[in-house]
C-alpha cells in the first residue's frame, strides 16, 4: 500500500466533509440560535451564544482527517470486494456502504436520544450521504 494516494484522499475527503458540514450548518442556523436547544451543543462548540470558535474549527479538520484516513484506509483494504468495473461504481459502491455503516445507525441514535428537531437530524443524515458519495468517489479515484 503506497501511503501518498491515501492521505491524499483522506485529506480531500476531510475538506469535502467540512465544506458539506458548513454549508448545511448555514442552512439549518436556526436550529443553533434556537434558545430550546443551547442545552444540547457541547462547550467545545457553543461555550457562549453566537459562533463556534476556532478551537472547533481546528478540531473538526483534525477529526474529520482522522475519520477519513480510516475510510480510505478501509477502501484501500477492501478495494477487491467492493463491486463495480471502474472507479466512479466503485467509488458510489463504497460510499453506499460508508453512508449505510456509519450515518445510517448513527442517525437512528440520535432520533432515539437527542431532543433535537427530526428535520435538523435528517439533514445531518442527508450531509452524511453527501460525504459518503464525495468521499468514495475521491477514494476510488486515488486509491
Amino acid at each position: 500500500m503506497e501511503l501518498k494516494p491515501v492521505i491524499l484522499a483522506a485529506v480531500i475527503f476531510a475538506v469535502v466533509a467540512q465544506v458539506v458540514h458548513t454549508a448545511g450548518a448555514m442552512a439549518t442556523m436556526g436550529y443553533y440560535y434556537d434558545a430550546a436547544y443551547f442545552a444540547v451543543w457541547s462547550n467545545l462548540m457553543m461555550p457562549a451564544a453566537g459562533p463556534p470558535p476556532p478551537e472547533f474549527t481546528y478540531l473538526s479538520l483534525a477529526l474529520g482527517f482522522v475519520t477519513s484516513f480510516i475510510f480510505v484506509y478501509a477502501y484501500v483494504l477492501l478495494k477487491k470486494a467492493v463491486p463495480g468495473k471502474d472507479w466512479p461504481s466503485k467509488g458510489i459502491n463504497y460510499g453506499i456502504l460508508l453512508f449505510l455503516i456509519s450515518t445510517v445507525p448513527s442517525t437512528f441514535s440520535m432520533l432515539m436520544l437527542i431532543n433535537l428537531p427530526t428535520p435538523l437530524i435528517m439533514d445531518w443524515a442527508l450531509e452524511g450521504l453527501v460525504i459518503a458519495l464525495a468521499g468514495g468517489l475521491v477514494t476510488a479515484k486515488l486509491n
